[in-house]
């Protein structure tokens, strides 16, 4: 099994304001579940309680969290990232969503990182992803969305994989 992050972050990393996404980028939502969709997605509970309409279709939903219920429709709960992943054997990619603290425990199992580079700094984030050490990842894939009448920010949609 190969773990990969998905994320989102501005020019300083940071992932969330009170506990939302930065901004509304529609090339970055449709990237997300084009590369998501029909894997496993793990997410802490804060996430899951930020998506607007529950567990997301089609994709196993895995919710890390010591205080939530399994009540969900279409959603695991399970304690701990390690426990999740044990879940998640013989599948052959499941993406780590965030929150911040999943983040931090997941990059040094991951493989791929799918980082969506908003280039724009937001001044009220409270959240950041985990700074990357690039002597340990290489940049394989980047491509440049830029701004236009949907979107309001330009990004750069990157792939990086382990060294």
């Amino acid at each position: 099994m190969s773990v990969s992050v998905i994320v989102a972050v501005d020019e300083q990393n940071a992932i969330g304001a009170d506990n939302q996404l930065l901004c509304h980028l529609p090339a970055d939502l449709k990237y997300f579940k084009a590369t998501t969709q029909g894997h496993t997605v793990v997410m802490g509970r804060r996430t899951f309680e930020s998506l607007p309409n529950g567990a997301l279709p089609n994709r196993r939903n895995i919710v890390v969290s010591g205080t939530m219920a399994n009540s969900c429709p279409n959603v695991e709960v399970v304690p701990s990232l390690t426990a999740a992943l044990h879940l998640t054997e013989g599948e052959d990619e499941v993406f780590v969503l965030g929150g911040g603290m999943l983040y931090k425990d997941a990059l040094p199992l991951a493989q791929k990182l799918y980082i969506t580079q908003i280039h724009h700094t937001f001044d009220k984030a409270d959240t950041f992803f985990p700074c990357i050490n690039e002597t340990e990842w290489k940049l394989t894939l980047a491509t440049k969305h830029e701004a236009d009448e949907r979107n309001a920010f330009a990004c750069t949609f990157q792939v990086w994989e382990r060294r």
